[in-house]
């Protein structure tokens, strides 16, 4: 489904997302999303650098790093694991948080508070591509910088939560879709990139 890149380093939105555009509820749950199906199991093949490495070492799952090997973050992504006693989600992965400074991170994440000048940063280097786990807001203070969206498209409208590009204000940009798969319990795995 992935298109090549060339050595080209990529920022790569990677997001489960509502038939109606929200990547989770208003309180930043997503346990709507089904978590069983066909679907499943291409994901944890192909996208394996984008397990949180406890859930990869409960499943004996190995990250090879070849898709991913830098994963940015914004602070309301980090916290749910910061809440549940994982200070570092994606131990496989070099990991960026984006807050305001001060805040407690664990030893192996980076605290950074511009997100677009860090994206330029990353992408002038070499390496894997770069994973934007989310949330909504810094993935549209980023628009600019996404390179490549891959949409897990679940079969539930939500209504209402976390909007895909957060209230990133009304600026047309078009996509082009350059891959989809469709699966037996309803998702779709969708890729586009932003038409240049």
């Amino acid at each position: 489904m992935s298109v090549d890149t060339g050595d080209r380093r990529e920022l790569v939105y990677h997001v489960a997302v509502s038939l109606d555009g929200f990547i989770a509820a208003p309180d930043g749950d997503y346990s709507a999303f089904p978590v069983e199906g066909d679907h499943l199991a291409a994901l944890l093949a192909e996208f394996t650098d984008t397990i949180p490495s406890h859930v990869q070492s409960a499943l004996g799952l190995v990250a090879d790093r070849s898709r991913f090997d830098t994963v940015l973050m914004g602070w309301n992504t980090y916290t749910p694991a910061l809440r549940a006693g994982i200070v570092s989600p994606y131990a496989h992965l070099r990991q960026i948080v984006v807050g305001s400074p001060g805040r407690e991170v664990g030893p192996d994440v980076e605290l950074v508070q511009d997100p677009v000048a860090t994206v330029r940063e990353l992408k002038a280097g070499s390496g894997a591509s770069v994973y934007l786990a989310g949330g909504g807001h810094l993935a549209g203070s980023l628009l600019d910088e996404i390179d490549r969206v891959h949409l897990k498209v679940n079969p539930v409208v939500l209504g209402d939560g976390i909007p895909l590009f957060g209230r990133a204000g009304y600026r047309p940009r078009p996509f082009d879709t350059v891959g989809r798969r469709d699966f037996t319990s309803g998702v779709s795995f969708v890729e586009l990139v932003p038409r240049r």
